[in-house]
């Protein structure tokens, strides 16, 4: 019998129409966890490098996180995989909601969906009975109406549905998959599913999910949920809003939004707007919030209500998550108002939230540069909040300019040129990312930045502080009971740690001390991304419910398995080198780990190049980040080494004078 995970994959091949049961290896589970981790092992074993994101042997990959389903508080996401035809890497991203839990149920650890359907299509996963039904009445829908649509045709108004609205349907690069109190939508997932012709996946579950040990399971989900109950009654002294509480983040309870509005700078503003934030600005957006915030809501099985229900007059009721009140606000120098309503439009749509409204920023601040004109927007608005609707509608549909910013700024510049590429300068790994103006380089984050798999900075962070306290009293206050560092030391990097970022420390301990509080933190998302355990409760907050010491003994409570502290780092350890390994062969190198050259306002070439330097070296890996056979070797990924040195990729004896493979983006720009 098979614990925690039901031991059975869904293999649907739309091209086809076929569909089977697969059974699972329960040593891969050993190996990877469950969730990313073993999806990343499907991606290398069945995508070969050469496959572009929008071709039916490219694979999307949904999958319920190993805890999914169980006792966990808070173990509800959903890992979406595939290969982004944004950055042409491997792309991932995490839903909450409910939607793993009912796949579970169903029977199911993940759906594999490969092919591609001649006609629009939704799937139906009803415990043992799986369909391929017909979509033709839903194309054109939003997302959110699909998932109601399908409901109701099902009769079955507790299906879980996971859906594309116009942008998945016309292939944008940054469109988003919609499930109700959450969406999988970095990295382009929702443009493959839109390529692939499915407009939908509902399901419905009612089986079981075994436990190994229920009882112990039981009592450690039960401090779990003291120690919140703990953490809401006393909040972190020192610490912005946002993060002295649990959740991720707990946007919609919130109002002072002071630390984001005047450090962030959104949109593709140039300089930082220090007076935005005042009492009238606060006062009239706490009215607005409270005005449209119906209830706050939480996912499955989780006690932190980090969302919300919004109800905006004359438009409808929908929710709202994360950030998305803030990005479409702040990239027009808007007002709340005019951020829940366009949210609203961009929910249904499916784009993300992060992409969205810098790409929009990026397409005014070429027309006010002269570089798009009114030719190329043909009955734009005067203002400015008409403007961003005018370019949301356009770029979902694919029409006029919104076909070319539909690829993102990254693609978008280097079609459009005429300079334009000056201006899309907030990417990294062709990704738009959070967009930052702060002050000194911060070390951390500068590793971060560049180095993440994911190429998007809120799935790295976390666990640390972001910067240091004023004080040595604060400090010493702070890692009193911070018992979730993985080792004593990192409480004394936090003590030395002075508020002058690269004089912190002597040159050498700053950039080790960087590399292992890097790696700390990636570890803990890396962990939470095969479990399926909310960042929010885990890796993303400071001093968490779920840290290094408690989730071995969570996870072999739930699974039988018999895994310790070390076992567990060496699989996030694998994981992560499995991902690195993957992007390699779609051509990643070192020089595409930079961050956006205006993130901070004072660099330190030197210190920087010793940062990666180190890093690479820290991780086992070679100067071109590339990690060495012996490091994949001792990770059980002898066949990545083999294959990587067949490739020429890993240099070795045999493999001189090989060449690299054509990068996916090379073959793109070649068929322009």
């Amino acid at each position: 019998m098979r614990y925690a995970e039901t031991g059975v994959n869904l293999e649907v091949d739309l091209s086809r129409g076929n569909i089977e049961r697969e059974g699972t290896d329960s040593r891969l589970t050993e190996l990877h966890l469950g969730g990313l981790g073993t999806n990343a092992k499907i991606l290398w074993d069945r995508v070969p490098p050469g496959v572009e994101p929008f071709s039916p042997d490219n694979l999307l990959i949904f999958s319920a996180g190993l805890l999914a389903g169980t006792l966990a508080p808070g173990a509800n996401r959903t890992i979406v995989s595939t290969f982004s035809p944004q950055t042409l890497l491997m792309a991932y991203s995490m839903m909450g909601g409910f939607w793993a839990p009912e796949l579970k149920h169903a029977g199911y650890d993940k759906v594999i969906i490969s092919g591609r359907s001649p006609e629009w299509v939704y799937l139906w996963i009803n415990n043992d009975k799986v369909e391929i039904r017909d979509a033709s009445h839903l194309q054109g829908k939003g997302s959110l109406e699909t998932a109601e649509l399908i409901r109701q045709e099902l009769k079955e108004p507790k299906a879980q549905v996971a859906a594309i609205g116009l942008a998945g349907e016309n292939r944008v690069y940054f469109a988003s998959i919609e499930q109700g109190r959450s969406s999988a939508s970095r990295g382009g997932i929702g443009a493959v599913m839109g390529d692939k012709g499915l407009k939908a996946i509902a399901v419905r579950g009612k089986k079981d999910v075994n436990i190994a040990r229920p009882a112990e399971l039981f009592e450690l989900c039960n401090e779990v949920l003291k120690y919140i109950e703990v953490r809401e009654e006393n909040p972190i002294p020192g610490v912005m809003p946002i993060l002295a509480g649990l959740g991720s983040p707990q946007e919609m309870k919130l109002f002072d939004e002071k630390w984001h509005t005047t450090s962030f700078m959104w949109g593709n503003a140039r300089t930082r707007r220090k007076d935005f934030w005042n009492e009238e600005i606060e006062k009239k957006w706490r009215e607005t919030q409270e005005n449209v915030r119906t209830r706050l809501i939480s996912c499955y099985n989780c006690p932190m209500k980090c969302g919300a229900i919004i109800s905006v007059p004359r438009i409808s009721t929908y929710m709202m998550k994360c950030y998305s009140k803030l990005t479409y606000t702040m990239a027009a120098y808007s007002d709340l108002d005019f951020g829940f309503r366009i949210a609203q439009r961009a929910t249904d749509y499916g784009v993300d939230g992060f992409s969205t409204p810098q790409v929009m920023a990026f397409a005014l601040e070429l027309y006010e540069a002269g570089i798009l004109t009114d030719q190329d927007m043909p009955g734009m608005p005067s203002d400015t909040e008409g403007r961003f609707f005018y370019l949301l509608d356009r770029i979902v549909r694919r029409e006029g300019i919104g076909d070319v910013l539909a690829n993102g700024t990254y693609w978008a510049a280097r079609q459009i040129g005429k300079g334009a590429e000056e201006y899309a300068h907030n990417n990294i790994k062709k990704h738009e990312q959070l967009p930052l103006k702060l002050g000194m380089l911060n070390p951390v984050y500068y590793l971060m930045y560049c180095t993440g798999e994911k190429a998007n900075i809120t799935q790295i962070e976390g666990q640390f502080p972001q910067e240091p306290f004023p004080t040595i009293e604060e400090r010493e206050a702070f890692v009193k009971d911070w018992f979730q560092v993985p080792d004593e030391k990192f409480k004394q990097y936090f003590l030395d740690w002075e508020p002058r970022g690269e004089h912190s420390n002597p040159y050498y301990p700053t950039v080790q001390m960087s590399c292992e509080i890097v790696d700390w933190m990636e570890m803990m998302h890396y962990i939470d991304d095969a479990t399926g355990i909310c960042a929010g409760l885990s890796s993303f907050p400071l001093k968490p419910p779920y840290h290094i010491h408690n989730l071995p003994c969570v996870i072999s409570s739930a699974t039988g398995m018999d895994i310790d502290e070390a076992g567990l780092w060496e699989i996030a350890k694998r994981n992560r080198t499995l991902i690195r390994a993957i992007n390699l062969r779609r051509g990643l190198r070192r020089k595409d780990e930079k961050p956006p050259e205006d993130h901070w306002k004072k660099r330190f070439p030197e210190l920087e190049a010793k940062l990666l330097d180190e890093y690479y070296k820290f991780k086992g890996w070679n100067k071109e980040g590339i990690p060495t056979k012996e490091t994949l070797d001792e990770l059980g990924l002898d066949y990545v080494s083999e294959d990587l040195e067949q490739r020429g990729i890993l240099k070795n004896e045999k493999s001189q004078g090989k060449k690299d493979q054509p990068r996916p983006e090379a073959e793109r720009d070649s068929k322009k």
